[in-house]
Parts: structure tokens; C-alpha cells; sequence
């Protein structure tokens, strides 16, 4: 089992920032490739960003690619996404997964362990 906390949501103007953080506990941290997803209302869940066990191979979805940035310490069992030039769009519930393969989070197949999620809501 993995246990993921994601901290870090909250209100902002458009065009500010915030850094989302997901605290693992469990299993090896170290050994599962990490991802966020969204879900704002009405919507389906969708994937923001995922990087690779090591760090070294990170994908983005295209509608936040040049504005987030995912990485990760695997000293301190998180995992992270700053969010900069936030737009009123990305308003919604955001959530930490973790995959036994990196290749899964573009495959679509579904992660093996998520978090709670936190709100981030971006103003006009």
C-alpha cells in the first residue's frame, strides 16, 4: 500500500502561481512513477503530468505544457508540481497517483494508488 497526501491548493489570481505537494508513505516511493491528474466540475478526471521513479522522463499534457513543471525528491517521499501563469481553466481538483509503469499515464490505464486531492481555484 501507498499512502498519498497532496497539500497546497488554494485561491489564486490568474496569472500567479502554486506548488502542489504530495507526501507518499507505504511501499517504496522510489519505485513508482508519480502523476497528477484534475478534475474540475461537470468534467472527467484528466492527466496534468507524470515523471518517471529516477525523474529523469516526465510528459504533460498539452493544455498546461510550459507553464507546470512535475518533479520529484525521493529523499523525502514527494512529489511535486508548480503551477505558474495559472489561468481561470485550471480551476479544479487535483490529484496525485502512483503507477508501477511510467507508460501507463499515457496509455490511459488507471494509477494503482491516489490521493485525497486538493482544491486549486484560479480567479479571473
Amino acid at each position: 500500500q501507498v499512502q498519498l497526501v497532496e497539500s497546497g491548493g488554494g485561491l489564486v489570481q490568474a496569472g500567479g502561481s502554486l506548488r502542489l505537494s504530495c507526501a507518499a508513505s507505504g511501499r517504496t516511493f522510489g519505485g513508482y512513477a508519480m502523476g497528477w491528474f484534475r478534475q474540475a466540475p461537470g468534467k472527467e478526471r484528466e492527466f496534468v503530468a507524470a515523471i518517471s521513479w529516477s525523474g529523469t522522463d516526465t510528459r504533460y499534457a498539452d493544455s498546461v505544457k510550459g507553464r507546470f513543471t512535475i518533479s520529484r525528491d525521493n529523499a523525502k517521499n514527494t512529489v511535486y508540481l508548480q503551477m505558474n501563469s495559472l489561468k481561470p481553466e485550471d480551476t479544479a481538483v487535483y490529484y496525485c497517483a502512483a503507477a508501477s509503469k511510467f507508460g501507463g499515464y499515457m496509455n490511459g490505464d488507471n494509477p494503482d494508488y491516489w490521493g485525497q486531492g486538493t482544491q486549486v481555484t484560479v480567479s479571473s
